[in-house]
């Protein structure tokens, strides 16, 4: 006697994916948090223990958030516009749904979740991808469009082809400048994600051949989950988590000053405890501590001088907007020099 298992149905396939998935994301912070003290301790236990003991938890949530917030639009706004492409290119949006998880992503997602994740992105990405972003939404409420309300020839004449050609349009127009100026300083990828996206954007707005849609959504939905990780672990390992700072330390009043640099751990009642660059931890009686400072963070050397109008191209709209501060000179202390 010959037993046959029953095949699983596709959605509870669809289901147990789904949940595993689910369980799966909320870990990732976590060993985002964990790889980052594993690379500042230069992969020495005892070091990145000591450093589990006193880094506060909500400075390191912090670092992540500010380092990888503009991750989170990107990845609502592209499911977004591969699943609403994926839906309106094949006759059946609910089996389609049934059997894509992308499809199903998209179905399912609030307008007013693509909508949050536009104006974050419109306040984080660099002004190099504003015109993706701005077609990138064009595309999305165009395929909205094509959903809903599928009968009404007119009105989707007008947001699936008007609209995006005039946007792009006005945003060829808005950063020319900025094209111009990255072809004759020779940046070819700057002036490609300036002028490319204006360009494209209406072609995206309408359905795609029924086999040639799984193929043109998916692949690159898989490529970006498999991508992501990796590029966000590479950014995030690079976020400051300590302060830099610089110590003045002398053994006695007529002994020489010198100065230890390096990234601040804790002071406590006796001792100043200080993570130096290359992973070496400094305990410094705190009866040897002549004076202490704040070293600011490297300047980020700007990638291109390339601006538009005015706004530099590798800057965000809040790093344009919101008040900075600079410093006039520098602390000879930051520089290993006692004053």
């Amino acid at each position: 006697m010959t037993v046959t298992p029953l095949p699983r149905p596709p959605r509870r396939v669809r289901r147990a994916q789904l949940n595993w998935l689910l369980t799966i994301l909320p870990a990732f912070p976590l060993v985002l948090l964990v790889l980052r003290l594993w690379y500042l301790s230069r992969q020495d236990l005892p070091t990145m223990l000591l450093l589990v003991q006193y880094i506060s938890p909500l400075g390191m949530l912090s670092a992540l958030i500010i380092t990888l917030i503009w991750t989170v639009p990107a990845v609502v706004l592209v499911l977004r516009a591969l699943g609403g492409l994926l839906l309106v290119s094949t006759p059946d949006q609910e089996d389609t749904a049934r059997r894509s998880l992308l499809a199903l992503t998209a179905l399912r997602m609030p307008d007013w979740v693509v909508a949050v994740a536009v104006v974050l992105a419109g306040f984080t990405w660099q002004l190099r991808l504003l015109p993706a972003l701005i077609m990138l939404a064009a595309v999305i409420v165009a395929l909205t469009a094509v959903q809903r309300y599928p009968g009404e020839t007119r009105m989707l004449a007008v947001v699936t082809l008007v609209v995006p050609i005039a946007l792009g349009v006005v945003v060829l127009i808005w950063v020319w400048p900025g094209i111009r100026t990255a072809l004759a300083a020779g940046d070819v990828g700057t002036a490609v994600m300036l002028f490319v996206p204006p360009l494209l954007g209406w072609l995206l707005t309408g359905p795609l051949p029924p086999r040639a849609a799984r193929l043109a959504t998916h692949w690159p939905a898989v490529a970006a989950m498999i991508t992501a990780p990796f590029v966000i672990g590479v950014v995030f390992l690079r976020a400051p988590v300590l302060p830099n700072s610089a110590v003045e330390v002398a053994d006695d009043e007529r002994a020489p000053i010198r100065v230890i640099r390096g990234q601040l751990i804790t002071v406590d009642d006796t001792a100043t405890t200080i993570l130096q660059r290359g992973g070496e931890v400094v305990f410094i009686p705190n009866d040897q501590v002549r004076s202490k400072t704040l070293c600011p963070e490297p300047v980020r050397t700007q990638k291109s001088r390339i601006t538009v109008r005015g706004w530099a191209i590798d800057e965000s709209a809040l790093e344009w907007v919101a008040p900075t501060r600079r410093a006039t000179e520098v602390d000879p202390r930051c520089l290993g020099r006692p004053r």
